[in-house]
């Protein structure tokens, strides 16, 4: 279990830091910045990597949302959900204080939205508490749908990582303009705990939504798929 913890660790580590950093970091450099594409390709790449070099041993979650699904899916024991949810909070909060750090380290800093979620006013494009719930839930349903499609037995072993990075890609081109896409209660918990105030207040959302929309999923697949 150690070994387990210590992955899903350093893989959500690496998530929230890579693509939470892309954000921070180079989305709106000036006239290089990557924009919304890079960034979405970050996060893919972010789950991709880590699913690869890790996901042999803890099955390469790196989110709670999809603990919970795979839980519910009859795939992972429910006795591990805890230490491994409590394990990818801890890992994103390293990795958001990391890129703080970092992110100081440049003359004329402001925190801003440090790449958290948000609804209302801190949406990036306005939208509703509703709209964000109701995109929140859809896009991790789809998520943990494909992840428990994509691992299959039937799958030829070895393509999973590149179809789940992908669609960690793909909800982020879709999403990010109305939330700046959650789809993990860590990656949220993370950079909600550096920018405070409406971020922890907001926090709530990119909890509950996650973990509908991963449970669901999971409900879906037992419908639809079939046993491995």
């Amino acid at each position: 279990m150690i070994r387990k913890l210590a992955a899903e660790f350093l893989g959500t580590f690496w998530l929230v830091f890579g693509g939470c950093g892309s954000a921070v970091l180079a989305a709106a450099f000036p006239e290089v910045g990557i924009g919304l594409l890079g960034v979405s390709l970050a996060f893919g790449l972010t789950v991709l990597t880590m699913a690869y070099a890790v996901g042999g041993i803890s099955g390469g979650h790196f989110n709670p949302a999809v603990s919970v699904g795979l839980t519910v899916a009859g795939k992972f024991p429910a006795s591990a959900l805890v230490p491994y949810v409590v394990t990818q909070v801890a890992g994103a909060i390293v990795a958001a204080l990391v890129l703080y750090f970092i992110a100081t380290g440049k003359p004329g800093f402001e925190l801003g939205g440090f790449a958290s979620n948000g609804y209302g006013e801190h949406s990036p494009g306005g939208y509703s508490v509703t709209s964000a719930f109701l995109i929140e839930v859809v896009m991790t349903f789809m998520f943990v749908f494909i992840i428990l499609g994509s691992t299959h037995g039937r799958v030829p072993v070895g393509f999973a990582p590149i179809a789940i990075g992908l669609t960690l890609t793909l909800i982020h081109l879709v999403s990010i303009p109305v939330t700046n896409t959650s789809v993990n209660p860590a990656r949220s918990t993370g950079v909600a705990l550096i920018v405070g105030d409406w971020a922890i207040a907001q926090l709530w959302l990119f909890w509950l939504a996650p973990i509908i929309g991963g449970a669901l999923g999971a409900l879906a697949w037992k419908a639809v798929g079939e046993d491995d």
